[in-house]
C-alpha cells in the first residue's frame, strides 16, 4: 500500500514539476512571440507593400478616434489578433530613420491597427495639413511600435508619405506631458505640424509627445534616395 501511495506521489510531483517547467518556458517566450507577430504584421501593411489605390480605398473606410476606447497593448490581444486575421486600412507611412522607427499608418484608432502601426486621431485630417496627429503603443521592447520616441532629439527628420508625396518635418520638441494635455492636438493658425503621441510608460500614467514643422512636401517619383530609403521603397515605382 505505501508503495503505491510513494508511486502515486511521485507521479504527481513530477506532473507539477513538468507543468511548472511548461508555464516558465511560456513566460519566457511569451514577449518574444508577441514581438514578432507586432514585427510581421507591421511589415505586412508597410509602405513598401502597399498600392496607391489600396490607399484611396482605405481613406474611405469607416473608422474610430475614440482615444479612451484605446487599451493597453499586452500578449493575449496581440495573439487574438493573429485568429481574426482582419484586414486594416493603412493610408500610408511614417518613418524616422534616427530612432528606427518605419511603420504603417492606418485611418483611425482602433485596438488592431495600433498594435501594427501608428493611427490618425482625427476624422478629418490631412497629410501635410495643419496638425497631422498620430498615436500609438509604448511597450516592453524599445525598438517597436512608438516606443523610440523618448529618444527623438530636436533637428531629427520625421517622414510621412501617402504614397503620393513624401512630407518631411523637422522635428522641434520632444515632452513628457500628463494625458489631460490634449492642446498639443490643437491646430496652430497658419502652421503645419506633425504631432506624435505615445504613452510615457507601459501603465499609461505620462505621454511623451513629439512635434515637428513641415519644411517639404516632395511627390513620389521625384522624391531623394534618402527620403524613399526611409520606408523602404527605393526600387517601387508609382
Amino acid at each position: 500500500m505505501k508503495i503505491k501511495e510513494s508511486k502515486t506521489r511521485r507521479y504527481l510531483i513530477n506532473i507539477l514539476l513538468v507543468t511548472m517547467a511548461i508555464i516558465g518556458i511560456i513566460l519566457i517566450l511569451n514577449d518574444p512571440i508577441k514581438d514578432y507577430f507586432i514585427k510581421r504584421n507591421s511589415r505586412k501593411y508597410s509602405v513598401e507593400n502597399l498600392e496607391i489605390n489600396d490607399v484611396k480605398k482605405n481613406k474611405e473606410m469607416p473608422a474610430s478616434f475614440d482615444f479612451d476606447n484605446v487599451k493597453e497593448i499586452d500578449s493575449k490581444s496581440v495573439f487574438m489578433e493573429q485568429y481574426k486575421n482582419k484586414e486594416l486600412p493603412a493610408i500610408g507611412g511614417i518613418a524616422i530613420p534616427s530612432v528606427g522607427v518605419n511603420l504603417p499608418i492606418f485611418k483611425g484608432l482602433s485596438n488592431e491597427a495600433l498594435i501594427y502601426g501608428a493611427g490618425t486621431m482625427s476624422k478629418d485630417q490631412v497629410m501635410g495639413k495643419g496638425n497631422y496627429s498620430l498615436a500609438s503603443h509604448h511597450t516592453k521592447n524599445p525598438e517597436l511600435l512608438f516606443t523610440p520616441l523618448e529618444k527623438v532629439k530636436v533637428g531629427e527628420k520625421i517622414y510621412l508619405t501617402d504614397l503620393e508625396n513624401i512630407y518631411v518635418y523637422d522635428v522641434i520638441s520632444n515632452q513628457k506631458v500628463s494625458p489631460d494635455s490634449v492642446y498639443l492636438l490643437d491646430e496652430i493658425p497658419g502652421k503645419n505640424i506633425v504631432t506624435l503621441v505615445t504613452c510615457g510608460e507601459s501603465e499609461g500614467i505620462t505621454r511623451i509627445v513629439v512635434q515637428g514643422d513641415l519644411i517639404s512636401i516632395t511627390p513620389l517619383n521625384k522624391s531623394t534616395k534618402d527620403m524613399k530609403n526611409a520606408f523602404n521603397i527605393d526600387s517601387k515605382t508609382y
